[in-house]
């Protein structure tokens, strides 16, 4: 299990999204989809998936966040047949963000939302030497537009084994605020992201609908995490927090995933209504529901 995995946040279509996600590349399964009962939302379905041997989480949750731009997934490419196929299929019923096209920096490229709100970065060139296919790509924009080096500092010095690949700014002249972070990479955990600053008129921030998990195995690590991530107390909430730049994070026990996927209905109805109580996850709590 990877230390951090990003979670999609939609409201009815978690189950047809990620079928369609699954189709679309080598390596991928739905591994698991199970119903949690009686929340906030009603009748909620979580999926577990896998994406060119990457983990994903997704969730049916209500129309209460909107999929945006602010976070997309960076697909790199080997070929055109690949690259085109993929884009074919993401842009029917979506939308281009950036054209499909030949760019400096890539043999072809483009950017699009998908028919259920998915923001899609899709790159075929020889300048990607990337150790992942789906790379989890910030924006930060509005008021946060100048903040991504700050938060990509923060980010490395809170988790271990991560470090700066590389932080381009943009020079005078080139289309953004000089100093902005034009294009950068960074691992968190030994897994990479990308990140760059736009101050162009956005009507778009950070938001629920993308959030990224962080799996512990100790309450220790979750307290860790807890404390240097949270930022914004009012969202805290089943295990979710904000951190100072807007971006969603939740802190998981990883035998509460265990629990959620091999317990029976009453097991995991238990562990539901214990989890729906609290802000942050205690994980002997968390047992003692499951086990009763």
């Amino acid at each position: 299990m990877k230390k951090i995995v990003p979670h999609l946040w939609f409201d009815k279509e978690a189950k047809e999204a990620t079928a369609l996600y699954v189709s679309l590349f080598a390596d991928s399964k739905i591994e698991n989809i199970t119903t949690i009962t009686d929340t906030p939302s009603g009748d909620c379905d979580m999926v577990t998936f896998k994406l060119s041997g990457q983990e994903f989480m997704a969730i049916s949750a209500g129309p209460y966040f909107k999929l945006n731009p602010s976070i997309s997934l960076f697909v790199v490419f080997d070929n055109e047949k690949e690259i085109q196929a993929v884009w074919d299929t993401l842009i029917d019923g979506g939308k281009a963000l950036m054209p499909y096209d030949t760019y400096p920096w890539a043999h072809k490229y483009g950017w699009l939302q998908d028919k259920y709100g998915l923001s899609w970065q899709l790159s075929w060139s020889e300048h990607h030497t990337m150790d992942q296919k789906i790379t989890p790509f910030l924006m930060f924009t509005k008021e946060l537009a100048g903040k991504a080096k700050d938060a990509i500092a923060d980010y490395t010095s809170i988790f271990p084994n991560s470090k700066i690949e590389m932080l381009v700014p943009y020079e005078k002249g080139e289309g953004d605020t000089e100093g902005f972070i034009k294009h950068s990479r960074f691992t968190l955990s030994g897994q990479s992201f990308m990140a760059m600053d736009s101050s162009g008129p956005h009507d778009f921030s950070f938001n629920e609908a993308v959030s990224l998990i962080v799996n512990c195995d100790t309450q220790e690590e979750i307290d860790y995490y807890w404390e240097k991530l949270s930022a914004v107390p009012e969202s805290e909430q089943c295990g979710w927090l904000k951190d100072m730049y807007g971006v969603s994070w939740q802190i998981v026990p990883t035998i509460m995933g265990e629990m959620m996927t091999s317990g029976d209905k009453e097991q995991i109805a238990r562990v539901t209504q214990a989890f729906l109580k609290m802000k942050k996850f205690d994980i002997k709590t968390l047992q003692k529901a499951f086990e009763k």
